[in-house]
């Protein structure tokens, strides 16, 4: 099995970078991986912390349409370059925390994508120095109100409600263009989407080496790489899982947005307390 990486809040409310062991305690490193931590000699046990988006990104760099089939089904042609926007980091959830359910929007969709993260500063990188440039692989789900991305000009609103990036759980270095990416809803054994790493229209060494040439990438940012065909709603109350092969899962649960003032996007997206 791959290390996993991966970012937890303790019950005390302290915030570590770590890996994540078979007996799913955690050794804490001393700052993010892709920053050059290392263990600190702490190690929590695995009833005493909760996952947490692996990395707080300085930006998500989201890719449209990057599977063909996917473009096809909403009656989209497939660009010819990569088509990009953007999340805020505020959308960010981890394993097992709600996705919220705007009440404004009457349509909120499923994305299941092999998410990024960014190894080191990054500017006008070739496509074969973008490899190197990638420090690992996760799962994202790219939750979309679908009946604001029609209506709009533009896909901020559609893409950026708090809650609507679930990353995670942990990130590994190396994956197989072979891997299987899928999606489930509740407890079908069929998947809504099913396809392959290397069936995207444009590669992640490319989508790196194309973003790069626009804006500067820090070490922890994170790339979303498009989603399969397959898309489809959610509705309050669905569990909705994105599994990719070498990776793992991420599961989250759809809810009503609470009625309180209190935030409903990670309020733990701070930077780790040293150790």
């Amino acid at each position: 099995m791959p290390q996993r990486y991966v970012r937890v809040k303790t019950t005390q409310g302290n915030i570590h970078y770590g890996s994540l062991n078979l007996n799913r305690s955690v050794a804490v490193f001393d700052t993010a991986p892709w920053d050059g931590g290392q263990p600190s000699g702490v190690v929590l046990k695995a009833d005493s912390y909760e996952f947490l988006a692996p990395c707080f990104p300085s930006k998500i760099i989201a890719v449209g349409r990057n599977y063909k089939a996917h473009a096809e089904e909403l009656g989209n042609t497939v660009p010819q370059e990569p088509l990009l926007f953007l999340k805020p980091p505020s959308t960010l959830i981890g394993e097992g925390q709600p996705i919220y359910y705007p009440h404004q929007s009457q349509q909120v969709d499923y994305e299941g994508e092999l998410a990024l993260v960014i190894a080191e500063v990054t500017k006008n990188c070739s496509e074969k120095e973008a490899r190197g440039k990638i420090w690992g692989y996760t799962i994202a789900n790219d939750i979309t109100a679908r009946d604001f991305q029609r209506k709009d000009n533009q896909w901020v609103r559609a893409k950026g409600f708090d809650t609507f990036c679930p990353l995670g759980p942990w990130v590994i270095r190396e994956l197989s263009a072979a891997a299987a990416i899928q999606t489930f809803v509740n407890n079908e054994t069929e998947p809504r989407q099913s396809a392959l790493v290397q069936d995207m229209v444009f590669s992640p060494q490319a989508i790196v080496s194309y973003i790069s040439q626009i804006m500067t990438l820090f070490p922890g940012d994170v790339i979303l790489t498009g989603t399969p065909e397959g898309v489809g709603p959610l509705n309050v109350g669905d569990r909705v899982r994105v599994e990719i092969e070498g990776i793992g899962s991420i599961e989250n649960p759809v809810m009503s947005v609470p009625t309180s003032n209190t935030t409903t996007s990670e309020p733990e997206n701070k930077q780790p307390q040293k150790s």
